[in-house]
């Protein structure tokens, strides 16, 4: 997956570019179709939460976003991995349920000819 980082009001360092690449990195072990991402990091000083993530994920045929907020950066991208890994999942289980479900029926006409 090749994955656009931008950063808002911070300077991006290699530490957080590469944290934010493996823990999105994850989302190809449950769906390997995935063909870009572009994340979002953000800093907003007069907030609550000051950082705040966000991230658009392209497959065919589908789109994933998810964001987060949190006081710590780091916390942020993980609560946004966490996110987008749950849809990812739900997704690729939704695939895999429907062609079950379409194989079923053949098969069991197949044992009962």
């Amino acid at each position: 997956m090749q994955l656009t980082i931008t950063g808002q009001h911070l300077d991006l360092t290699d530490a957080l570019k590469s944290f934010v690449t493996e823990k999105l990195g994850r989302v190809d072990h449950y769906f390997d179709h995935v063909i870009d991402g572009h994340v979002v990091l953000k800093y907003t000083a007069h907030e609550k939460l000051p950082n705040a993530a966000e991230v658009t994920v392209h497959a065919p045929g589908r789109t994933f976003h998810a964001e987060s907020e949190d006081q710590d950066m780091y916390a942020a991208i993980d609560l946004l991995a966490a996110k987008l890994e749950v849809q990812v999942r739900n997704h690729k289980e939704k695939l895999t349920d429907r062609r079950n479900h379409h194989q079923a029926p053949l098969a069991a006409a197949a044992e009962t000819d």
